[in-house]
């Protein structure tokens, strides 16, 4: 969220909605993971958060996230392994959609590094204003 909020203060909005979106994404994964864990019986632990790494460019803020999702990706995939292992299906299924919307925001930001290699920053970041062509 403090990414989005960064983008909509500098004015690209663009990079503001989808960035919200993806963050957004993350509150519903963990309201998933924490319904089943009760529905396990256990108690969620949500105060060992990782640490979040904020970027003060554009660019940083896509590779930071970037590196965070390659990595959300490995977890998911890991996962999935040791529910199957333990024959949990509903976990697995609540992972395996995770992961898949996980593998679109990768997806995401490698356009975004793509296009920032390609057209360069200044006219990136013009295309993701209010007045930018869709």
């Amino acid at each position: 969220m403090v990414h989005s909020e960064m983008c909509e203060n500098w004015g690209y909005n663009k990079l503001d909605v989808d960035i919200r979106k993806q963050a957004m994404d993350k509150i519903h994964y963990a309201e998933r993971f924490i319904e089943r864990i009760i529905f396990f019986d256990g108690t969620p632990t949500v105060s060992q958060l990782n640490p979040i790494k904020i970027g003060e460019t554009v660019s940083e803020m896509i590779n930071n996230d970037n590196s965070d999702e390659f990595d959300a990706v490995r977890s998911y995939n890991e996962a999935i392994k040791l529910a199957r292992a333990v024959d949990d299906q509903g976990t697995i299924d609540l992972l395996s959609k995770i992961l898949k919307m996980e593998e679109g925001h990768v997806d995401w930001a490698e356009i975004q590094r793509a296009q920032i290699e390609q057209m360069g920053m200044e006219n990136y970041l013009v295309n993701q204003t209010e007045g930018a062509a869709s």
